[in-house]
């Protein structure tokens, strides 16, 4: 094994159907020649039509993984996703991280099932926020988390700038559940970005945001701009997309074995208009 192998880190919950949470992390870490650690955070059960439980982990059961992967094989870089209560979130964000935090601040699963406990939304966005190397909601959670409503890019922007000031150092919020192109904003050194992509008509995207995070928590551990590492991930999770393996009688995965080759030449990150 090479000494300079990058290892990036999830926080994140389980899903046996291995579609989204660890499961999809891990694959994505993988697919981008990174080595994967994971810290259980909750247990679901679910598969592509419906999630029947969620069940959180005892904070030092958490904590307890947490340390133990940090204190021997140390990540460039960490994502976190479902974290289930406060307690969760409040233990988490207390720890001292030497390397970047993606916090992909997953609420709500696909099948509309709550991920989060409502109280932990807010100390989610009072303790956990101002940890974030980057804070990469999707449409609804950004306006959960800045109190907002969310209709165009222009209230994209104006969201991310809100949610620098609740202390995010940089803000990619995705814009998929608005009409029209794929477009994600991206606000990093004070400036925007957009990243667009071509919609595409499947109802396959289990577990788009968790590979999304996953692939520039990747990116990152290898040591690339925030810029390039979210270009690269749009691209991959993009054809991942496109190429998703028809499984499962409901909303199902991604594909995961999407070529990084393809994955390689980023989408143009063009400077959104201030």
């Amino acid at each position: 094994m090479p000494t300079d192998l990058p290892v990036a880190l999830t926080i994140a919950g389980s899903d046996p159907s291995g579609g989204a949470g660890i499961q999809a992390d891990l694959k994505t870490f993988h697919q981008f020649g990174v080595y994967g650690e994971a810290v259980i955070t909750l247990l679901t059960v679910q598969n592509t039509q419906r999630v029947d439980r969620v069940e959180c982990m005892p904070v030092d059961l958490v904590l307890a993984q947490l340390r133990a992967v940090v204190g021997d094989i140390a990540p460039q870089a960490a994502k976190t996703g479902a974290l289930g209560n406060a307690d969760l979130v409040h233990a988490i964000a207390a720890e001292l991280f030497d390397f970047p935090l993606i916090v992909d601040p997953v609420m709500i699963s696909k099948h509309g099932a709550p991920l989060i406990a409502e109280d932990a939304r807010r100390t989610l966005a009072q303790e956990l926020v101002p940890r974030a190397f980057l804070l990469m909601p999707n449409i609804p959670e950004a306006e959960s988390l800045t109190g907002t409503a969310i209709q165009s890019v222009d209230d994209m922007k104006r969201a991310a700038e809100s949610l620098i000031g609740m202390g995010a150092r940089n803000v990619l919020i995705k814009g998929g559940h608005l009409e029209g192109r794929a477009v994600d904003v991206l606000l990093t050194g004070g400036r925007f970005h957009a990243l667009s992509a071509d919609r595409i008509d499947t109802p396959h995207t289990h577990g788009t945001g968790c590979t999304y995070s996953a692939a520039i928590t990747a990116e990152l551990a290898k040591g690339s701009t925030l810029p390039h590492a979210v270009a690269h991930a749009k691209r991959y999770i993009t054809e991942a997309i496109r190429t998703n393996p028809g499984l499962g009688h409901g909303c199902g995965p991604v594909n995961h074995f999407a070529s990084e080759a393809r994955a390689k030449r980023p989408p143009p990150v063009r400077r959104a208009q201030e």
